[in-house]
C-alpha cells in the first residue's frame, strides 16, 4: 500500500482530481455563484446524469420492443391467417370457375346431341401404370348411373368406354386399345371401317381405321366419326382425322392412320354417355 501512494498512478489520480475541482470552482465563480456543497455535487454529476438519461431512454425503447413483441407476433400471425384464407378463397373461386366452364362446354354437347343422357363431369384421378393404351380411372361409378360399356367423351370427341365400374369409380379403356373396336365412317367420302388401336401407333397417340374397301376416297385431313350401326356408341361423334392412308399387307383392303380428336394423356375430365338413341341394351346387362 505504501508503494501505491508513491506510485505514478496515485500521483496521476491526484492531479486529475485537482484539475476537476479547479474546473468546477472556476465554472461556479465565473458565473457569479457561491460554491455550495449541492452545487458542487450537481456540477460533478451533471455530465453523468446526461449520459445516464441517454442510456435510460435507449433501454426504455428496447424494453418497449420486448414488451410489445408478443403483440407484434400475434398481429403478424393474424395477417398471415387472413392471407391464407384469401388464398383459399381464390383457389376455390378458380376451381368453381373451371367447373362452370366444363359445364358450359358439355351443355354444348347436349345442343348437338339431344338424344344423349350424360353423367355429370368426371375427374380423371389417375392413369393405369405401364399401360401403353392409356387407360385411366374416373371419380364416378354406379352410384352415378354409370355401367360397364358406356361411351366416354369430351367436347372434342370420343375417348373410349367404361370397362370396370365400382360404386364411385370407373376404369376407362381408350380408343388407342386393340381391345376396343369402333364402327366408323369418313364424313367426307362415306367410306366405312373399324377403328382399332395397336401398340406402335398408341405410343404416338394414334389409332387405325381398318377393313376399308380397297377402292375408297379416303385422304389426309378427313374427319372420321362413329356410325349408327354398332349399338355401342352414339352416331356421328368425332373420333379424329386421317393423317395417313395405305393398303394392308394382304392387299385386299385399305387402312387409314387416325389422329384422335382428344389428346388422351392430357385429359383432366370427361363425361359418360349413359343413354342414347340406338343403344344396344345387351351391352349393359349385368
Amino acid at each position: 500500500m505504501h508503494d501505491f501512494f508513491k506510485s505514478f498512478r496515485f500521483k496521476a489520480i491526484l492531479v486529475l482530481i485537482a484539475f476537476l475541482i479547479g474546473v468546477m470552482i472556476f465554472a461556479v465563480t465565473k458565473g457569479g455563484y457561491s460554491l455550495s456543497g449541492a452545487s458542487v455535487v450537481n456540477t460533478v454529476t451533471k455530465p453523468f446524469k446526461s449520459i445516464s438519461n441517454t442510456i435510460a431512454l435507449k433501454i426504455e425503447a428496447n424494453l418497449d420492443k420486448i414488451t410489445n413483441a408478443t403483440e407484434y407476433y400475434n398481429e403478424n400471425q393474424r395477417l398471415r391467417d387472413q392471407i391464407g384464407m384469401l388464398n383459399d378463397k381464390l383457389a376455390d373461386y378458380h376451381e368453381k370457375t373451371a367447373e362452370l366452364e366444363e359445364l358450359r362446354k358439355y351443355l354444348g354437347i347436349k345442343d348437338k346431341h339431344e338424344d344423349m343422357v350424360l353423367s355429370e363431369p368426371c375427374k380423371v384421378i389417375g392413369f393405369t401404370a405401364n399401360d401403353p393404351f392409356k387407360s385411366f380411372i374416373i371419380d364416378k361409378g354406379s352410384d352415378n348411373g354409370i355401367k360397364p360399356y358406356c361411351p366416354v367423351i369430351t367436347t372434342e370427341g370420343l375417348v373410349g368406354i367404361t370397362v370396370e365400374v365400382s360404386a364411385d369409380t370407373s376404369v376407362v379403356r381408350t380408343l388407342l386399345s386393340p381391345d376396343l373396336s369402333i364402327a366408323a365412317v369418313s364424313v367426307n367420302s362415306g367410306d366405312t371401317g373399324i377403328v382399332e388401336g395397336n401398340i406402335s401407333l398408341a405410343m404416338d397417340n394414334r389409332t387405325k381405321l381398318i377393313h376399308v374397301p380397297k377402292e375408297n376416297g379416303l385422304s389426309v385431313g378427313q374427319l372420321i366419326t362413329t356410325t349408327d350401326n354398332s349399338g355401342l356408341f352414339p352416331r356421328g361423334y368425332s373420333i379424329g382425322t386421317v393423317t395417313e392412308t395405305g393398303v394392308d399387307t394382304s392387299g385386299l383392303s385399305s387402312y387409314a392412320v387416325i389422329k384422335p380428336a382428344v389428346r388422351i394423356e392430357k385429359l383432366t375430365s370427361v363425361m359418360v354417355v349413359t343413354d342414347f338413341n340406338g343403344k344396344d341394351s345387351s351391352y349393359y346387362e349385368n
